[in-house]
């Protein structure tokens, strides 16, 4: 078998919270990179503009090699890991009867891989497996012979 080329590209330490960069990453995970980039445009999320940036740079990466074909890179992987907090450490803020509240401002690190896809998918076969038939009905005969005695048998 042939070894498959990915191309990756990556944003560290980026301006939002990984948990909601991952609803960006499942969104466009498996898709074809020109279907995951329309994708990207039209979604309201603040994490969809990285996400964008970040295939466009995964495909960009992908063209330095000359035997790549760009309109058939699919998103093969996408994630969304958690990143160090701002300044590393927590704020403060005021809470109620004197206590303090923290404030966590996170970063993510996201990564987005682009690989070629290799052979265009076979269509499926169709099941060549008998399947059960209800209690009081014989299965389908096997042979013409077999067939006529089932049909005299029963008419």
């Amino acid at each position: 078998m042939s070894e498959i080329t990915q191309y990756a590209a990556r944003h560290r330490y980026a301006r939002t919270t990984a948990r909601k960069a991952r609803l960006v990453a499942d969104m466009i995970r498996g898709r074809s990179v020109n279907s995951a980039l329309e994708l990207l445009q039209f979604s309201p999320k603040r994490a969809s503009t990285y996400y964008e940036q970040l295939v466009r740079s995964a495909m960009a990466n992908a063209a330095q090699d000359e035997n790549v074909n760009v309109n058939r890179l699919v998103v093969s992987d996408c994630r969304a890991d958690d990143g160090p907090l701002v300044q590393g450490r927590l704020r403060y803020r005021p809470g109620p009867q004197g206590r303090s509240m923290p404030i966590r401002k996170r970063t993510a690190h996201l990564t987005v891989q682009v690989a070629e896809l290799g052979v265009e998918p076979e269509p499926r076969k169709k099941s060549t497996k008998k399947r059960a038939t209800p209690a009081g009905e014989s299965a389908a005969p096997a042979s013409k012979k077999t067939a006529k005695a089932a049909k005299q048998k029963s008419g």
